[in-house]
């Protein structure tokens, strides 16, 4: 079946099996950042911003994208000029083997999308799901909040 969506701000045809998971669709299109974990949703290293709400790419159906948004880690900054949230995670050495951190900085990201300033409490509930075995987390929540301060500060600049 053909299936257009706009993935990362472009607008994106391809085929896809009516049962294929999105996960194993963005990779087969390049996106590699998508990581392949538990493929049972709970542990979040295939996050992915849909409608700009974080999902588990390995549960949800290719069919289901149909006209809607996708991003990708790979839609997130670049090399030349990271995302804030990209910048902190390394400031803040929540960055370790790497695995989960696309899953973990697009979960951020929806949560700093709706909320500015957000409590520990969000941060954590918006992780939740997000598993790492490296960082121990104190330093993603210090990168979240580091990131929140800096977009503030952008829309302050801004506005």
């Amino acid at each position: 079946m053909q299936v257009t969506a706009t993935i990362n701000g472009e607008k994106r045809s391809f085929q896809a099996e009516p049962d294929e998971k999105l996960a194993d669709a963005l990779r087969r299109l390049g996106l590699t950042g998508v990581k392949k974990g538990c493929g049972e949703g709970t542990c979040g290293s295939c996050v992915v911003l849909l409608d700009g709400r974080a999902v588990n790419a390995c549960l949800v159906f290719v069919p289901a994208i149909e006209g809607r948004q996708v991003v990708t880690i790979e839609g997130v900054g670049t090399t030349d000029a990271p995302h804030p949230l990209q910048t902190a995670f390394v400031d803040a050495g929540a960055v370790q083997c790497g695995f989960c951190t696309p899953g973990m900085v697009l979960s951020a990201k929806a949560l700093l999308d709706r909320e500015a300033e957000p409590t520990d409490e969000q941060i954590r509930a918006a992780l939740d799901g997000n598993l790492c075995r490296c960082t121990g987390y104190v330093k993603v929540i210090e990168a979240v909040k580091a990131a929140a301060a800096r977009l503030r500060a952008g829309r302050e600049v801004q506005g």
